[in-house]
């Protein structure tokens, strides 16, 4: 098991290298940071300097080390557009893309898994066969034309539901949530679905997938032949082998909903990282793209490195293996 984790964390520490490097690189090719913080009318002295200020004259070894150890410590420099700290400012929005994409995980799992089940189970019938045909939709439709749709029925028309914002939030100390308000609950509806639908989809249509071979297996038929009841062989024997793979999907797409919620957050206006992220390409606002993606390297090497041990902890085989590497 030690050396199970210890692998697992060598190779993550090897992938936030290459990030940071690549992250990096944008400062070195992508615009310069001189010109966008002080114009064009600057003169040469007011250039040299904060170029010796920022470091920017110092070797290329000697920059990507500060920038790596900095980045290791949560600083990324200042914004160029807001001229502020992108520590701050991640801090300001991560919270609102977590919540995000935490309930969005959570309408996903929560639904897709039973859904999946249900499917499988019932293959061939007509309420089968009509879920598996929403899946296609849902699989098939962009996040923002499912979020426009939502926005016209529940907002516009029957006036349920806010289409823009986060609502009234609850401050605890540095975090913020909505999850502790009438009107924050409210407007994390509509943005939570829209996010959540991709990913429901596909766990639904994995998990019927699975469970349709799983079902098929010898120690399924043999569980029959000892006359276990249907609940005891689809829930105790069945369900727990499907989610074996489900566990590596499901947290990669966890990771993606924290990655990929950009055009989520640009539809409902949430105040997240994705819309952070948008606003810093359209003005070229180098440190807040590189902490950007330095964070949802980290997220996904954090939660990859999650499911493996989970996955080590419910696959047996994988047990044996360790033991017999040592």
């Amino acid at each position: 098991m030690l050396i199970f984790i210890l692998r697992r964390l060598v190779q993550a520490l090897v992938v936030m290298g290459a990030v940071a490097f690549i992250a990096f690189m944008l400062f070195q090719y992508v615009g310069d940071p001189v010109n966008n913080l002080l114009g064009q009318d600057a003169t040469e002295e007011q250039r040299v300097a904060l170029r010796r200020d920022l470091g920017l004259d110092q070797p290329f070894p000697v920059q990507f080390a500060r920038f790596a150890a900095n980045a290791a410590r949560g600083e990324f420099g200042i914004s160029l557009k807001q001229g502020r700290k992108v520590s701050a400012l991640i801090v300001e929005r991560f919270p609102a893309t977590l919540e995000l994409a935490v309930a969005a995980g959570a309408i996903a799992l929560c639904l897709g898994i039973p859904l999946g089940v249900y499917a499988a189970l019932r293959r061939g019938r007509a309420s089968a066969q009509l879920l598996m045909t929403g899946t296609l939709f849902g699989v098939s439709l962009p996040n923002f034309v499912i979020g426009i749709v939502l926005i016209w029925v529940f907002a516009v028309e029957l006036k349920w539901l806010p289409s823009f914002g986060r609502g009234d939030v609850v401050a605890l100390g540095s975090w913020t949530s909505g999850l502790l308000t009438r009107d924050g609950l409210l407007h994390l509806v509509l943005p939570a679905l829209t996010l959540s639908i991709f990913q429901l989809t596909l766990i639904m249509r994995l998990v019927r997938a699975e469970m349709l071979e799983v079902l098929r297996t010898d120690y399924i038929r043999f569980a029959r032949a000892r006359g276990l009841t249907d609940r005891s062989v689809y829930f105790g024997h069945a369900l727990k082998n499907t989610l074996v793979p489900v566990l590596t999907i499901t947290g990669l797409q966890l990771g993606s909903l924290i990655a990929f919620s950009i055009i989520t957050e640009q539809v409902f206006q949430w105040p997240g990282m994705g819309l952070l992220f948008i606003q810093a390409v359209q003005f070229a606002d180098i440190p807040v793209m590189a902490a950007y993606l330095c964070l949802i390297s980290l997220v996904f090497v954090v939660i990859n490195l999650g499911v493996d041990l989970l996955y080590f902890a419910v696959d047996p085989r994988l047990r044996v293996e360790g033991k017999a590497d040592t």
